[in-house]
């Protein structure tokens, strides 16, 4: 892969407001590609653009509505723009842009306004009613009287995911999957729908909205002539021309797929779909597109619309493609007990991807990494396709250089230069192993529903997967193969790890609030697991200097067995859908934060002026066309900014 660390001529950072940054990500090796390969990354990146409007409405029912009176005020408030008030509102519309909605995109607490319902009132009046995004016999008074609760009041829609143990987490979350239905009454719907002897059950409620209508629970379903019509129908329009265009027979049999789901909502399509997706692993040019990852769903069922347009990284693939090819190996020598392992790995496939275009549920903040499908049944049977997305790992690298947050919260010396020497490499090799074996390792025993661990079901997913690849960085095999170059490498891993887990992620909570997030559960989950089994040994310790708390690892090679060890648990509570060995592991360790560490954290990461959360810029591809209508080139462009990016996005690709 190209060095981006070489390039000072880039600007990787585009600006930064509230708690976020946006980063620009360069997409090095497009020019290269032939015109087929250029012309079928356009295509499928206008698909990918299309389902915008949907992520939106499935985080809110009413975030479009106030995503366009927000723009409406934007682009044509003509009042004094330079005060206060309306920069407030204007940092209020960026943050509504980047989480999709209403609610913070990782906490999911609904944004406080910095402005008052009266300014906003004042600002809305003063404009043409033409303008505003009034529904179907609405007055602007109306409209007003609507949304001014859901933006203002803190105890309408507070969650987007409320988890929240002992609560109706459906009842308390505001995201727009359910509709009139209690938690129990969801549960109940889809436990009817299984059959306990189905050895390829479906993921079922993917890709609906569940609503009691006159009484009845029943599902409205995201397809062409469903719900979502008018987006899918722009989608499929898209995916049709990229079919044309396809490199091969298999990757052509993944479209088409593809767009007979949309039709029809059929899961044992999308089943037959992710199969042909997994197995296509010659194609240069990938694509993600779709109903995917069901973090959002507090029930962990419901999936978000995503999606990603890619190409490979054929020198960095060698990596990934050197872990695929020894996954039986790892599954082999892995800590669990042999009940739950696969006796033949089946299917795995790794490689490192250079991202084109992020859309939906990866758009503007974005996984690094992607293990996919999800279906349990699929794993097992034809096995799974993972990736490291490079190019994006590469843009949050060069735009931390220099920031001062090692030189903060880096215990010493030492681990400062275990990071600068090796956390590039390690952090990569942790997600290629996450990615690549964590999630595709292991097996659900005979009969267990791979919905028992209910809303703990993500976190303990992403614990499993990530404690894979800690527990495997250490190892010889990891030298052996040439992954790692020596035997002290793993260490900066582990100290980042513990670091993060223990202390640093906490800039990302507000004061008084619960830990949340699936992956950031997950990771408090194993370093506090980790630091209480290891006190006799003191194998991970708080250690105070001047004042400041730090994290000191003592003994790295007792943290590996400390690591095996709650692999081993995790993986028997996946295998054995142990639901209450779920609930106590995840409420004990990830959930509860120390009021007075997270304080001082906070206050010391303040005075770095960071931003703990980051997203991205897409690039603009614009075709070139020769006359006839002939496309003979497409051309990429880093130019746009934020705001008038998701300004052009809500003009040419509003569909609902």
């Amino acid at each position: 892969m190209e060095q981006l660390t070489e390039d000072s001529s880039f600007d990787y950072i585009v600006e930064q407001f509230a708690d976020l940054q946006l980063l620009r990500y360069r997409v090095p090796g497009f020019e290269t590609l032939s015109l087929q390969r250029k012309q079928l990354i356009y295509y499928l990146s206008q698909a990918a653009l299309e389902g915008r409007d949907i992520l939106f409405d499935q985080n809110g029912k009413y975030n479009l509505q106030i995503r366009r009176l927000f723009e409406a005020v934007y682009l044509h408030y003509q009042g004094d723009r330079t005060a206060s008030a309306f920069h407030e509102l204007e940092v209020y519309l960026k943050r509504v842009w980047f989480s999709n909605g209403i609610h913070h995109h990782y906490a999911c607490d609904k944004f406080v306004p910095g402005f008052t319902a009266d300014y906003l009132s004042d600002v809305i009046l003063s404009l043409p009613a033409a303008y505003l995004p009034l529904g179907e016999g609405e007055t602007v008074q109306t409209m007003c009287d609507k949304l001014f609760p859901v933006i203002f009041n803190p105890s309408v829609m507070p969650k987007r995911v409320n988890q929240a143990d002992g609560e109706d987490l459906v009842l308390t979350s505001a995201a727009n999957y359910y509709e009139g239905v209690t938690q129990k009454e969801a549960e109940d719907f889809y436990a009817a729908l299984k059959a306990p002897d189905d050895e390829q059950p479906v993921m079922y409620g993917m890709n609906s909205r569940l609503v009691k209508e006159n009484g009845t629970v029943k599902e409205q379903v995201w397809k062409i002539g469903g719900m979502y019509d008018a987006a899918l129908r722009k989608i499929v329009g898209w995916l049709e021309k990229a079919e044309d265009v396809a490199e091969n027979d298999a990757q052509r049999q993944v479209i088409r797929l593809l767009i007979d789901f949309y039709h029809t909502g059929d899961l044992k399509i999308f089943d037959a779909y992710s199969i042909a997706w997994l197995k296509d692993t010659d194609s240069m040019v990938d694509f993600v597109n779709g109903f995917i990852e069901s973090y959002g769903d507090p029930l962990g069922m419901k999936a978000s619309w995503e999606s990603i347009v890619n190409f490979k990284d054929m020198e960095a693939t060698r990596r990934t493609e050197t872990i695929s090819n020894n996954a039986q190996w790892f599954e082999d020598h892995s800590p669990v007990d042999s009940r739950f392992k696969k006796e033949t790995v089946k299917g795995v496939s790794a490689k490192v991807i250079t991202a084109a275009i992020l859309a939906g549920d990866l758009y503007p903040s974005t996984a690094i990494g992607i293990n996919l499908p999800n279906s349990n049944w699929i794993r097992s049977v034809h096995g799974s396709k993972s990736v490291t997305i490079g190019n994006l790992t590469a843009a949050y690298n060069q735009a931390a250089r220099g920031n001062g947050f090692r030189e903060e919260f880096v215990y010493s010396d030492v681990e400062r230069a275990l990071l600068n020497k090796y956390a590039d490499l390690t952090d990569d090799l942790h997600t290629d192993l996450h990615e690549c074996l964590g999630h595709g390792s292991g097996k659900l025993l005979p009969g267990v529903d791979p919905d028992a661990l209910k809303a703990y079901g993500a976190t303990i997913e992403e614990a499993r997967a990530d404690l894979f690849g800690l527990y495997y960085l250490p190892d010889e095999k990891m030298v052996e193969l040439g992954l790692t170059p020596d035997s002290e490498a793993y260490k900066a891993e582990y100290y980042a790890y513990m670091m993060n887990g223990l202390m640093t992620q906490l800039v990302r909570i507000e004061p008084g609030c619960t830990v949340e997030e699936a992956h950031m559960r997950n990771r408090q989950l194993i370093a506090r697991w980790s630091l209480e089994h290891g006190l006799a040994d003191r194998v991970v310790e708080w250690v105070k200097r001047d004042g400041k708390t730090y994290v000191r690892i003592n003994d790295y090679v007792k943290l590996r067995g400390l690591f095996g060890q709650l692999l081993a648990e995790i993986q028997r509570i996946k295998s054995e859908g142990d639901y209450e060995a779920a609930r106590r592991l995840v409420e004990t360790y990830a959930v509860k934060v120390d009021a007075k560490l997270h304080t001082e954290v906070l206050e010391r990461y303040r005075a770095l002026h960071l931003a703990p959360y980051k997203g991205f810029v897409n690039p603009v591809y614009t075709p070139e066309t020769d006359g006839k209508g002939n496309i003979i080139d497409v051309k990429i462009s880093y130019a746009e900014g934020y705001a008038e990016q998701m300004l052009r996005y809500s003009r040419d690709y509003s569909n609902l």
